[in-house]
């Protein structure tokens, strides 16, 4: 009783302090003319909107740990990583970091991570193969969440109900770091969203895409998935599968396209959803249905006793992320 008491304060506390604070960055932000103008192109936005939103985030979610939980040195890594992409992510809204210069701050956080002993622990893979494939998992998350942020409302949504979903298996594995960590990450995100939902009166920025990014891959991987079943490993690829899928499915169609894959490009799942009928709400929403049905699975995943089962679901899900990326893919975005 007293650990669901103290998950539903941490998550009170850091709702309120990102309903208070999220306001006054964005004043702060407008002040310093730190804005994201529209362009007519990915950024139709009527009026120049306030960037930093996700200092809001970060600060609203470090001090509600800091005032209901200890921290040990697996949290300490996972702040000391968050920190290092918040800075690097606020130099970046201030637009003076080059491509190169971002990767290289988030491979120094992700070594922070490796350090600390969060990484992917699985019985059947040996050090040398789990250190690697951590490191592309918290590349390729820290920068999904980014990739996704093309919408008001769009990654902290989704990244709201993913902090849901392993709270729930932080909860199931009885890992109060997963569950404090993602409840009060969810509390933070909800705040938020106050303001960031259309039409948003303030952006996350790099500055949040990548610390709420850095925040999920890490605790999806250092879940406890495999008690029942071993494919349930790929429970963390479901649960993160919005923001998953749409990268994949960018780096496609740029490829298919002759662009560099990190080339801007109105390729995005969410952008060709508003193209063809559903409009910037309808499709936010549209997103959340997914992700909370992905993040069903992926709890379903844990539960079942069999591989097979398990298997079942991963090519089902499969199966209709392909047809989906296919009918998106026949959406002309040229017009």
């Amino acid at each position: 009783m007293k650990e669901y008491l103290l998950y539903f304060f941490t998550f009170t506390l850091a709702f309120l302090l990102s309903l208070y604070v999220t306001p006054l960055v964005k004043k702060a932000a407008l002040q310093f003319g730190i804005i994201d103008k529209p362009d007519g192109n990915l950024k139709q936005q009527k009026d120049p909107v306030a960037y930093l939103g996700g200092l809001a985030v970060y600060l609203s979610f470090l001090i509600s740990l800091a005032l209901t939980f200890s921290f040990d040195q697996e949290v300490l890594g996972l702040l000391l990583a968050g920190t290092i992409v918040v800075v690097l992510g606020l130099i970046d809204d201030f637009g003076v970091l080059s491509p190169i210069v971002k990767l290289c701050g988030q491979c120094i956080a992700i070594f922070v991570l490796i350090r600390s002993g969060i990484y992917i622990k699985l019985e059947f893979l040996p050090w040398y193969v789990s250190f690697p494939l951590s490191f592309l998992w918290l590349i390729g998350i820290t920068n999904a969440f980014n990739i996704i942020d093309v919408m008001d409302g769009l990654s902290s949504g989704v990244a709201l109900i993913c902090s849901l979903i392993l709270f729930v298996m932080g909860i199931w594995n009885e890992r109060i770091i997963i569950a404090i960590m993602a409840i009060s990450l969810g509390g933070s995100l909800l705040g938020f969203l106050r303001y960031n939902f259309e039409p948003a009166k303030i952006y996350l920025g790099d500055t949040g895409s990548m610390f709420i990014g850095i925040m999920m891959g890490a605790l999806a991987m250092i879940g406890d998935y495999t008690s029942k079943n071993t494919l349930a490993c790929l429970a963390p690829v479901i649960i993160l599968g919005v923001p998953i899928f749409d990268t994949l499915f960018v780096m496609y169609i740029r490829w298919r396209r002759g662009l560099h894959i990190i080339a801007g490009s109105p390729d995005h799942f969410a952008l060709r959803l508003r193209k063809w009928k559903l409009s910037t709400k309808q499709t936010v929403l549209a997103s959340y249905v997914i992700a909370a049905f992905l993040g069903g699975f992926g709890l379903m995943m844990v539960q079942v006793s069999t591989n097979s089962m398990s298997l079942w679901i991963v090519l089902s899900l499969i199966t209709i992320a392909l047809c989906i990326a296919y009918f998106l893919k026949k959406i002309d975005m040229t017009l």
